[in-house]
């Protein structure tokens, strides 16, 4: 897990005020000079069997860590608590000034895909519209639906791929980097989802583009989350989705 090691030595500290863990999302609110942020992270899925260990070991006292204290989830071997890692770390890093650009990751996507063969690593809700702006799409999926393929398939499709779109989620589930490595140097790479840091150390493992989201109305989104929004809710609520390329690569 470089990446992720590399990741959290750029990261500042803060104070943490609040920590929620929603059905589909988790937040982590932090509080700096004059600064107040929030960071998402997809809530990962849990099991459904019964067992009497917690799922959270500190419930309750999550906010009473640091920001730096709660980045280190990232790295547990629980996945739940891998989420708070990854949105306390998506609440520290400061937002991005340069090469951004206020567009969503379905436009890069199919700017970068167009007429050519692109390989999705995630399910999103604008599969279908992309699907018709690309030239070739294959979706690789956890759990596949007929028409996707599972993650056995990845070392097929993404090496021939011109183009690479990866959900954060895998950053949560640490499959980010061996996913990384299957790419051409030829291709061209992008991470997408709110749960993708907006860091330019992304950069540094292959990425060219990367999709994300600032949180721009902290309050109404933190009560979106609490009571199971979706991401269009979530969005809604006071979201800014936002994409930044490296030094030279176009966004759209």
């Amino acid at each position: 897990m470089a990446l992720l090691s590399d990741l959290l030595n750029t990261l500042p500290d803060g104070e943490v005020s609040q920590v929620i863990i929603g059905l589909h999302w988790t937040a982590v609110v932090t509080e700096g000079e004059d600064n107040r942020r929030c960071g998402l992270a997809t809530t990962s899925r849990l099991s459904h069997e019964h067992h009497s260990e917690p799922d959270v070991h500190d419930a309750g006292q999550l906010e009473t860590s640091t920001g730096l204290g709660l980045t280190g989830f990232a790295q547990s071997d629980s996945p739940i608590m891998r989420s708070v890692g990854v949105a306390a770390i998506n609440a520290l890093l400061p937002a991005p000034i340069q090469n951004v650009v206020d567009t969503n990751a379905e436009e890069v996507i199919a700017s970068h895909g167009f007429e050519k063969r692109v390989v999705l690593v995630g399910r999103f809700p604008f599969i279908h519209r992309l699907r018709k702006r690309v030239g070739e799409l294959n979706i690789l999926e956890l759990y596949p639906n007929p028409w996707e393929l599972p993650p056995s398939a990845a070392q097929d499709v993404i090496p021939t791929a011109d183009v690479v779109a990866i959900t954060g989620m895998t950053l949560i589930n640490h499959s980010l980097e061996n996913l990384l490595k299957l790419c051409s140097p030829h291709s061209r790479v992008i991470v997408l989802g709110p749960s993708t840091p907006l860091s330019p150390i992304l950069f540094d493992y292959g990425v060219d583009l990367i999709c994300g989201s600032v949180v721009t109305a902290i309050d109404p989104v933190l009560r979106a989350v609490r009571q199971g929004a979706n991401f269009r809710q979530v969005h809604q609520s006071g979201v800014r989705l936002i994409s930044m390329a490296r030094e030279n690569e176009p966004v759209c």
